[in-house]
């Protein structure tokens, strides 16, 4: 008789826990994710600069607070890069991209491959091609020749690197632009593209149009919008840091840009907000990509 109540106990310990686990509510989604965007959603740490320059540790906790687990780099702060993947670890936070100058990339590429693979980088960029005036197609085919060489020698220790577009790429040249030109001369198992969504509005440039040219030569991508009747077809890779707007709030279709950018095959979207209000901004771009519908 024991044995039989012992077993009907077990049964019903068995059924009643089903039923409390199927009454668990369904694991909550990423930060910044939802029905239509399902990300993933990181933040470039520059968002949060003057911040970094006064407390790291308290940054990196704020970052933390706003549910981010990915996150992209623009610089240590003035720790060494050991100690600064060292604090990204103990809040959770997964270095996955990371941004050098192209000075650096051209006269040191031992050190930024050290740096990139001590920070644990799964990707290493460059943000800004070092150019004096217009950009010009020799400032363009230098930069063809360092990149081609960056992407090699970090894909030997299993890095990948990219190009972060910023407007003035988008000079024209021949048939097309520079950017055309880059493109077409960079080594494409080596050499990827990070699309920030703002540096190609600004020069006057479709980024639907440019997703579905390029596809996949496109892996990461910066989103933040622009504030309503900042003027654009400009080439300067130059704005008001007070033009980034949280997204939804701006200028920008950002439905049809998600939409294309799924297509392609994005594979990291970072929220960049330069704006001296990003703390606050932040949350709202949070809360547009949670709802919006593409």
């Amino acid at each position: 008789m024991n044995r039989i109540l012992r077993l009907c106990g077990g049964a019903i310990s068995v059924l009643a826990a089903s039923l409390f686990i199927g009454q668990q509510p369904a694991q909550a989604a990423d930060v910044g994710t939802g029905k239509s965007f399902k990300g993933p959603i990181g933040l470039q740490l520059y968002s949060l600069r003057g911040d970094f320059t006064k407390n790291v540790p308290a940054t990196l906790e704020k970052v933390k607070a706003l549910g981010f687990k990915d996150v992209e780099l623009a610089g240590t702060y003035g720790l060494s890069p050991e100690k600064f993947k060292e604090m990204l670890d103990q809040n959770g936070l997964k270095p996955i991209s990371g941004h050098f100058a192209f000075d650096s990339y051209q006269t040191n590429l031992a050190n930024v491959v050290k740096e990139a693979k001590a920070l644990g980088l799964k990707y290493a960029g460059c943000a800004w091609i070092t150019h004096n005036g217009d950009f010009t197609e020799k400032d363009c085919r230098k930069a063809i020749e360092v990149f081609n060489a960056a992407g090699a020698e970090l894909a030997k220790n299993g890095i990948k690197f990219f190009y972060h577009t910023h407007g003035y790429e988008f000079q024209r040249f021949g048939d097309g632009t520079l950017f055309d030109l880059l493109m077409k001369e960079t080594e494409r198992k080596n050499v990827n593209f990070e699309m920030d969504v703002f540096w190609i509005i600004h020069p006057g440039q479709n980024p639907v149009a440019l997703l579905e040219k390029y596809g996949n030569r496109f892996k990461l991508m910066h989103v933040k919008d622009m504030k309503k009747g900042t003027k654009t077809g400009l080439l300067t890779g130059k704005s008001d840091v007070t033009n980034d707007v949280p997204l939804g709030t701006g200028q920008i279709d950002y439905p049809a840009i998600l939409k294309a950018a799924k297509k392609a095959g994005i594979q990291y979207y970072f929220i960049e907000d330069e704006s001296p209000t990003s703390v606050e901004q932040i949350p709202v771009t949070l809360k547009y990509l949670e709802n919006v519908k593409f």
